[in-house]
């Protein structure tokens, strides 16, 4: 996403919730993109910044700006509509394939089969006013779009290959055998063969987003 950021000469702010959580004014924002993070929505007791970063979302949301939720980001958006978070039939943790849906005239299009990253438990229903975008085999709900300027995703475009690393390193209890759970030699060598195009649809997306 960086590089796509800077090739746009834009300025940009981040929140990291675990150094402070000072969240930017709403007005004048183009593009919000929330991201991902091991804790789940309901954490609020632990995590008390996620009460303040849902209420950011459903003032951004309401106020027009281009919204990009990636996994938890996308079950942010989702329980900011009232749709239920809950845990999915199966853990899917690294690349496999998701499927366009069609969302509808108007809405981003997926390729019709693109290899993606996961790393998620969770799931969630379509929230009332969504359009699927995509699904999975192991996962309904992969992608879904609100309006023309708010997506949410289940999977993770951004992926490069030292991400993948760092995911890798840091959560070794999640690779659990699992129908959908790769081994860590399995994920890097997808994300060498598949991270690229991965990356050229998400520049897309945030193409779409921001016209």
């Amino acid at each position: 996403m960086a590089s796509w950021v800077e090739s746009r000469d834009a300025k940009v702010t981040y929140t990291r919730f675990y150094e402070a959580d000072d969240l930017p004014v709403v007005a004048g924002l183009d593009l919000i993109i929330i991201m991902g993070g091991p804790m789940n929505v309901p954490d609020e007791s632990a995590h008390t910044w996620l009460t303040g970063e849902k209420s950011f979302v459903r003032e951004a949301m309401e106020a027009g700006v281009s919204v990009l939720g990636v996994c938890l980001g996308a079950q942010i958006i989702a329980d900011v509509m009232g749709a239920r978070i809950f845990p999915n039939a199966h853990k899917e943790i690294g690349w496999f394939p998701i499927e366009a849906a069609d969302g509808g005239v108007g809405t981003f299009t997926f390729p019709e089969r693109l290899m993606a990253f996961h790393w998620h438990g969770d799931t969630f229903d379509l929230p009332d006013g969504a359009l699927r975008l995509a699904k999975s085999e192991g996962c309904e709900n992969q992608a879904f779009q609100i309006g023309d300027n708010v997506i949410g995703l289940q999977f993770h475009l951004e992926t490069t290959a030292a991400a993948a690393e760092l995911m890798i390193e840091n959560c070794p209890a999640d690779l659990a055998k699992g129908r959908y759970v790769q081994t860590a030699d399995a994920i890097r060598e997808a994300t060498d063969e598949h991270a690229e195009s991965a990356n050229r649809v998400l520049f897309s997306m945030l193409d779409y987003l921001t016209s």
